[in-house]
């Protein structure tokens, strides 16, 4: 059972962690699975209260905790020319092959160091695969992108998109002088 609203933050590290009933070493309660899914509701120092999918909270050591980047955004339909990723993962491979043969001439000695600075001063390029999953970045648009190997979504942008569906609700931040 998933309590309504939980929309995960973060993830419990591969080996899992210990849990605390309160942020006190001296309670201990049970551990937590690797990989579990929880989100971040507040943090004390480096206590952070986190609760489960089912509703159940613990404390754990926060800095051990792996961020979970927000999903892609939803927009009100497709976002023009990233339905198909090949043409932008071909655009990300000729910088990349422009990238080595810079790198090519500059260890073989025909580029000094500004002249390699001037001929790779236009390229941009960011692709990250994990699996499946692949992030790529659209110099053209100025946005990173998601591709599931079918289709790309807009990930991330300096422009606005509209969102739909309810973002987890920011962390509480609790500093030694706001718990007295």
């Amino acid at each position: 059972m998933t309590t309504p609203g939980f929309r995960p933050t973060h993830v419990v590290p591969q080996h899992g962690m210990p849990a605390w009933e309160a942020p006190d070493p001296d309670r201990p309660t049970v551990p937590l699975d690797p990989l579990l899914p929880v989100e971040l509701v507040e943090r004390r120092g480096d206590w952070g209260h986190i609760r489960c999918a089912n509703g159940w909270t613990a404390w754990v050591d926060g800095r051990f905790l792996v961020s979970v980047p927000d999903d892609p955004p939803v927009t009100g339909g497709e976002v023009d020319g990233t339905t198909d990723p090949r043409p932008l993962l071909a655009r990300a491979e000729r910088a990349l092959a422009d990238y080595r043969a810079a790198v090519e001439d500059l260890v073989a000695g025909g580029l000094d160091g500004e002249s390699f600075r001037d001929r790779t001063r236009e390229l941009r390029i960011g692709v990250v695969v994990d699996g499946e999953s692949m992030w790529l970045y659209d110099t053209d648009e100025e946005r990173w992108v998601y591709g599931d190997g079918k289709r790309l979504t807009t990930y991330a942008t300096d422009r606005a998109i509209p969102t739909t569906g309810p973002r987890h609700a920011p962390t509480r931040v609790v500093t030694p002088e706001a718990e007295r």
